[in-house]
């Protein structure tokens, strides 16, 4: 198949490039599909924690590197889907002064050439076609949406209602958390998710959850026109002579290297992996990497301040499908604090096997706190706060071509200042915290550099192409026919999970798209199950 020609090349199949490849599938124009990994495998280790958080089963083996040079394992995946296979599938909105300049206790957030007026109907099909299970009206800073979500929102299990009821006794407004699942709860015996306690962060044994591979990928192979290989990493992009048009994409498979070349070329490998190809692909019309004029490329990479916690009560929660709460009550500031704090929300249910990896630091001597008391009595939270763009935070190449991740956080004191409002919330909730444990009854790990479920901003858009790699429809302002569809487009990362924004950027740029190739989505109908090219 080397040597092929094609309308569009899309490389990668996560949130971006999936859903990119489904809203170009149905035009007609011959695409290939480039994913590095293979499909992943459903088995029963899907749902078992201690392969999935201990043993790192699905997480690639590669090793990159941080500023010291040091080698570090990151929590990155390499399937068709991407990092949607095991994502917690929350779906939030960005807020409407997200996309302003917002200033925040350190520093800025710029300001984004598309506002959300623009956004909101890239929003409404985003949470159609990935399943959002929701209710508007609740969340303070909920912006303007055309209509309702799609599905109604998750029921809270016993123990969630009690939490949910306990913070809104206390004057906190939390809301359902909007997450993408193929739930029925009228008809339970029909419903593909079952509302299991091994949901965010595993992979889904029964495709309950809207991964890109299962909502996008395998929809788009209905098409003939559409042709996806697996094991196949492109390890470079190459020019023309003039440097304007990207004329082949170098693909490693089997072993062997080929070429592909298309009229349109859309990088969408992760927001660290694309910066990563573009510097790989430098030549002597690029010397500093593809796109890369403004020396944007790989700078001003973001990933929040995240934090997970487990609040230990005395009341045992039997809840399996926990991840039903958000809280913004804080988002845009408190009274005591002038400047944006972030975003809250339940995480999936802790298992006794999925804290083996941070035992030293929950283990208390003397108290006899063990595991699978903590799984047991906890309630566990995932805690949000922006993270500001800064050039040194960045993606760059070893000597040997490797990726080197240079992070320093920033913009710490809101963060702080947010985890002890949930803690004093959550000291009043029904069922107390236990007071018993010495010093703290809060259990609170940052994520470290290897978390990189939440990158982005590595290959900013703009009008100016001095200060921006691409310019407003992601296309590289140094090449006519190259694009970058993943969050390296960012220019804040906000407080919200972006996988929503992921999302509803790639429709926008599929529009784009078909604008500039001259066709509509109603060009072409599904004509049999196109042959999946496996390596």
């Amino acid at each position: 198949m080397s040597n092929q020609h094609y309308d569009v090349i899309i490389i990668g199949t996560g949130a971006g490039g999936g859903t990119l490849a489904h809203s170009l599938a149905p035009t007609g124009k011959k695409i290939l599909i480039l994913e590095r990994g293979g499909w992943l495998p459903r088995e029963k280790e899907n749902w078992d924690p201690k392969a999935v958080f201990v043993q790192e089963r699905y997480h690639t083996t590669e090793m990159w590197y941080d500023k010291q040079g040091r080698a570090f394992r990151p929590g990155t995946n390499y399937y068709v889907g991407g990092n949607t296979k095991v994502y917690g599938a929350v779906l939030l909105r960005m807020r409407e002064r997200d996309f302003e300049q917002v200033t925040h206790y350190d520093g800025v957030s710029p300001e984004w050439p598309v506002k959300y007026s623009e956004w909101e109907p890239y929003y409404t099909r985003a949470e159609r076609l990935y399943g959002a299970h929701g209710e508007r009206g609740i969340d303070p800073t909920e912006p303007h949406a055309s209509g309702p979500f799609p599905f109604p929102a998750v029921k809270h299990e016993p123990r969630m209602q009690e939490v949910y009821d306990g913070l809104k006794a206390q004057g906190w407004n939390p809301f359902p958390l909007p997450v993408g699942v193929r739930l029925d709860e009228e008809y339970r015996h029909l419903s593909q998710c079952i509302k299991c306690d091994t949901f965010d962060g595993f992979p889904c044994l029964v495709d309950g959850k809207y991964d890109s591979d299962t909502t996008c990928i395998r929809p788009a192979m209905h098409y003939r026109n559409v042709t996806l290989l697996t094991e196949a990493m492109v390890t470079r992009l190459k020019t023309d002579s003039s440097g304007k048009t990207v004329t082949q994409v170098e693909v490693k498979r089997n072993d062997d290297i080929e070429h592909y070349s298309a009229d349109v070329v859309v990088v969408a490998c992760g927001a660290i992996n694309s910066a990563a190809l573009l510097l790989r692909s430098a030549n002597d019309r690029h010397p500093n990497g593809l796109a890369n004029r403004s020396d944007q490329v790989g700078r001003n990479y973001m990933c929040h301040n995240n934090t997970a916690i487990l609040s230990v009560s005395r009341k045992i929660n039997n809840d399996k499908f926990t991840k039903t709460i958000g809280l913004n009550d804080y988002y845009w500031g408190a009274d005591d604090f002038d400047y944006p704090l972030g975003h809250i929300q339940t995480l999936g249910k802790s298992l006794p096997a999925q804290l083996e990896g941070d035992a030293p630091s929950i283990l208390i001597p003397g108290v006899g706190l063990t595991l699978d008391f903590v799984a047991k009595h906890a309630v566990d939270w995932w805690i949000t706060t922006e993270d500001l763009p800064s050039p040194n935070n960045r993606v760059e190449l070893t000597r040997n071509g490797d990726i080197m991740l240079s992070y320093t956080p920033n913009n710490q004191e809101p963060h702080k200042r947010l985890l002890a409002k949930l803690k004093h919330a959550m000291e009043h909730v029904e069922g107390g915290m236990t007071h018993f444990i010495p010093q703290d009854v809060y259990l609170s790990k940052q994520i470290p550099l290897a978390g990189v479920a939440h990158q982005c901003g590595t290959v900013r858009f703009g009008a100016d192409p001095l200060t921006s790699a691409l310019d407003v429809n992601c296309k590289a302002h140094d090449l006519d026919n190259l694009y970058v569809v993943d969050s390296s487009f960012f220019r804040s990362s906000s407080s919200s999970n972006p996988s929503l924004t992921i999302i509803a950027n790639a429709l926008r740029v599929g529009d784009h798209l078909m604008e500039r190739l001259g066709v509509q989505a109603s060009a072409a109908t599904p004509n049999g199950v196109q042959e999946m090219v496996m390596a």
